[in-house]
């Protein structure tokens, strides 16, 4: 029998959780994106997490919410490239709130895509009480506190500006034998999590999104050998702060077919996944890394962009001594767009309730 697609449309959306039959959990969500890179903003609905710290916070949640992130991240509402933030109480006095970073293998240290479309959204919507053209955020995240500024045009956020943590070079011109590749080059660099820089040319790649599925493969294994290298000289240690101390992922560099922009980044993280963005933490230690080798002055902007070539514009701002090593404060810029909102329903009676991946 024909029903009316208006009224049936209608009865659609007017589906309702029925609480007589059904134990479900819902969670409401902002979707965003920053330069294709997807940023899922935890709105309510997530239990409160307990801690006097962001790194605190973090652990509680590992230790006893972590099917909803697997729930959140993973298929059937979300998928192997997908990337979430937790809001929670600022840690610090002068901090407007917090945010602990998800993925799909599990939690990192630092986001700049994430920190460009929360500063954009806290402003837009009111979060953070718009002050003119240029507004103030300051976000705790699990790294430190990173500093924000919005920058309006007839109240729309048209841009994003952030100052990193002090970041570094930790190991430079590097070389690992890598099962299935061969011999590799690297550095590795902390812009609020480790990455290890490879020229893409040098291991027979190219930094085209049709590559997408060797580059996975690559940085997946260069990861792994370097993580299992017994080279004393390829430690990933922060020297302050021991949570840090994990190779994130690997950034893979090449020149860029436009002007005026100076490379490209893929960034190859977490379980395998492509970050779509230029990579705010990776362009933040590879500043620190072309400062280092002297290629990059202090105030020196560059233009690095995506394998979508979305652009993200970075500079070392000030140079200082963090914790023995010589360190840099990088300045990170892009803008970020809404794309929607969502609300998802966890039902317990669901025997994939907990999410699943395929890739």
């Amino acid at each position: 029998m024909t029903v009316n697609i208006t009224a049936a449309a209608q009865k659609f959306e007017q589906w309702q959780v029925n609480t007589a039959q059904e134990h479900f959990l819902t969670i409401n969500t902002l979707e965003c994106h920053t330069g294709g890179e997807p940023l899922r903003i935890i709105t309510s609905g997530f239990p409160e997490l307990k801690g006097q710290t962001i790194l605190e916070k973090r652990e509680d949640c590992k230790a006893n919410h972590d099917e909803l992130r697997q729930a959140l991240i993973f298929e059937p509402r979300g998928h192997a490239d997908m990337y979430g933030a937790i809001i929670t109480d600022a840690e610090r006095e002068d901090s407007h709130f917090g945010a602990i970073f998800i993925h799909n293998e599990g939690y990192s240290t630092m986001c700049g895509h994430a920190v460009i479309a929360l500063t954009k959204t806290a402003v837009e919507s009111g979060v953070v009480f718009q002050t003119g053209d240029i507004t103030k955020v300051v976000i705790d995240v699990p790294c430190g506190q990173i500093r924000a500024k919005a920058y309006s045009e007839n109240n729309i956020v048209t841009k994003v500006s952030f100052e990193c943590v002090p970041s570094f070079a930790l190991a430079i011109n590097q070389t690992i034998a890598v099962p299935g590749i061969g011999n590799v080059s690297f550095d590795i660099g902390y812009g609020g999590a480790f990455y290890a820089y490879v020229q893409a040319s040098s291991v027979g790649l190219s930094l085209l999104p049709s590559q997408h599925e060797k580059l996975i493969d690559y940085g997946r294994k260069i990861k792994q050998a370097i993580m299992a290298s017994s080279n004393p000289d390829h430690l990933v240690k922060h020297p302050t702060t021991p949570e840090l101390s994990f190779l994130y992922g690997v950034i893979f560099i090449d020149d860029s077919p436009h002007e005026q922009v100076h490379s490209r980044n893929v960034c190859i993280f977490a379980d395998g996944e492509l970050d779509r963005s230029p990579t705010g933490s990776g362009v933040s230690g590879r500043i620190a890394l072309h400062h280092a080798k002297g290629e990059v002055a202090l105030n020196q902007a560059i233009t690095i962009e995506s394998i979508l070539a979305s652009p993200f514009n970075v500079r070392a701002v000030e140079q200082l001594n963090f914790a023995g090593l010589d360190a840099v404060i990088p300045e990170v810029t892009g803008d970020a767009q809404v794309c929607g909102k969502a609300q998802w329903l966890i039902n317990a009676k669901d025997p994939l309730k907990n999410g699943f991946l395929l890739r």
